[in-house]
């Protein structure tokens, strides 16, 4: 189970002491959510089942050729984006920081081990508005555009 909070920034913080992935993914399914991504150096299937904050999430390892095959099959435009893993305790904050269709985009996630933190959680004054429940903010959603333009 994925319980995740989403929010756009309204001021960055200092980037260049945190270490970043360099992500891109396609989806090839939005309902039910079956997304491909590259992380770095790995491949990785997901499904994700319905739900906004919470949701089903599986995961399995594809390798460089499959994951290069099921990219001449996803929907829409391929998702690019570096994303900076920010600590901040006990959780780490995954700022989004998207590039090609989506530049422009900056988005926060962070991850909770319940329902019950998810709803206490008090984001830092860099954040802006949430966007966990606003649909055109997840991207299975943003393969067609930029919900900012």
């Amino acid at each position: 189970m994925e319980i995740e909070k989403k929010y756009l920034i309204k001021e960055l913080p200092d980037l260049s002491k945190y270490e970043y992935l360099e992500i891109e993914q396609g989806y090839l399914s939005a309902h039910p959510v079956v997304r491909i991504r590259k992380k770095n150096d790995d491949y990785i299937l997901t499904y994700k089942g319905s739900g906004m904050l919470a949701h089903e999430e599986i995961e399995a390892a594809l390798t460089k050729e499959a994951y290069e095959h099921l990219a001449t099959k996803i929907d829409g435009c391929l998702i690019t984006k570096k994303r900076y893993l920010i600590p901040l305790a006990p959780y780490t904050i995954e700022l989004d920081v998207f590039a090609g269709h989506m530049d422009g985009l900056i988005m926060a996630e962070v991850e909770f081990p319940s329902i019950e933190e998810a709803d206490s959680f008090t984001p830092p004054s860099w954040f802006g508005t949430e966007v966990t429940n606003d649909r055109r903010y997840h991207n299975s959603n943003m393969i067609f555009g930029n919900p900012l333009k």
